[in-house]
């Protein structure tokens, strides 16, 4: 079973590298013609305007004509968001092209570029024009997301530390340690594929031809960190003393139901039956799942020895400080943008974010009322090494 396993994972891999050998030759042959560059994104504040630049990689031989083709507008009249030209005109010989966009209402518009000049290569060309309620409000929400981002990361230290500096394990639950690492093994797969493999993003983009990639570069920092500190918290629980704990049966099963269905979707995905970026965002609902269930042994653990000891409640807090900026900002975005369904539109983001600061609220609840006194090291019936 293990050899067709990795005979399996071995196709796949060579697959994907054949496939990203395609997209860098079409990559090359496109090289030759003139490419046409535009804003990814332009930002715009409620009852104002901007200039939008269009340029050419080099100078086009003749005058060009260069449509404006709305694909997605959030109203229905996208002319009620912006206003802005049909067309723009980019004289010969000349290497950019100028024009202007109002903007009337809170929303968002994409325009795809296109031109008749068959010198000019336009079909990767695009324009999202977001119209915000504020510009404050957006460098709010920038701030924002970066100390939650910080935080978050931060927050895996303390426990690393505190284990550290006692020597031993005794009070970290192993259950939790074994589902936090298969959750973060899976995210890092996740925000990997997404991030740096072009054929799979190419999918993405062909899948949603008006949307933009979820994963940025702090999102693959972020899940590489983390699994980096995942796989130190299981170093140091093989190294230092753990008081007879071990990963339970619940656990193992869990496991090893997420990692079949892993295996088995490589399978339906070597033959063709559904696409790399579907496979991948099957990664995504195992590390939703982890984090849904995760949290539960730990808990039921203090409550089981009526003590916290062992685990770091500066982990805790962290987190939990990371989870209320981090719900912070999506309301903030979302009225700044008037796009409530970033909250409501997407309960799995949203209901994970209060889900993990309602398991803070407990772990507080127990370290700073309930367990203030440590008690004395008992080992936990069935926890014990065979």
């Amino acid at each position: 079973m293990f050899q067709v396993a990795v005979s399996v994972a071995a196709m796949a891999v060579l697959h994907l590298v054949k496939k990203w050998l395609l997209v860098e030759l079409l990559i090359n042959i496109s090289e030759s013609a003139v490419c046409l560059n535009a804003p990814d994104a332009v930002i715009i504040e409620r009852s104002s305007s901007a200039v939008v630049t269009i340029s050419s990689s080099s100078a086009v031989n003749q005058s060009t004509v260069i449509h404006l083709n709305v694909t997605f507008s959030s109203q229905e009249n996208y002319s009620l968001i912006i206003t802005l030209p049909d067309q723009v005109l980019l004289p010969e010989k000349a290497t950019s092209a100028n024009f202007t966009v109002i903007a009337h209402d809170v929303g968002q518009v994409t325009a795809h570029l296109f031109s008749n000049n068959t010198h000019l290569d336009s079909l990767s060309s695009r324009i999202r024009f977001i119209v915000i309620h504020s510009s404050v409000l957006s460098v709010v929400a920038q701030v924002i997301g970066w100390i939650y981002f910080v935080t978050w990361s931060v927050s895996f230290y303390p426990q690393a530390w505190e284990n550290w500096r006692r020597k031993s394990v005794v009070g970290l639950n192993f259950d939790f340690l074994a589902l936090n690492l298969t959750g973060f093994i899976a995210y890092s797969v996740f925000n990997i594929g997404l991030f740096w493999v072009p054929y799979i993003k190419e999918e993405f983009l062909q899948k949603n031809p008006n949307g933009i990639n979820p994963v940025n570069a702090n999102d693959v920092f972020f899940s590489l960190h983390a699994l980096l500190f995942c796989v130190i918290y299981v170093s140091q629980a093989a190294l230092y003393e753990r008081g007879g704990q071990r990963v339970s049966w619940t656990a193992r099963i869990l496991l090893l139901i997420g990692w079949t269905f892993a295996l088995i979707s490589l399978f339906v995905a070597v033959a063709h039956k559904i696409t790399w970026l579907e496979y991948l965002y099957y990664f995504s609902y195992i590390k939703l799942a982890v984090t849904l269930i995760k949290y539960v042994p730990q808990a039921y653990m203090n409550y089981r020895r009526q003590s916290t000891e062992g685990w770091s409640i500066g982990n805790v807090l962290l987190d939990f400080t990371g989870g209320v900026f981090s719900i912070l900002q999506m309301i903030i975005q979302s009225y700044n943008n008037d796009e409530w369904k970033l909250v409501f539109g997407d309960p799995t983001k949203f209901g994970l974010g209060l889900f993990s600061v309602a398991f803070d609220i407990i772990f507080m609840t127990q370290h700073y009322c309930l367990y203030r006194q440590p008690a004395q090291y008992q080992t936990i019936p069935g926890q014990q090494d065979d």
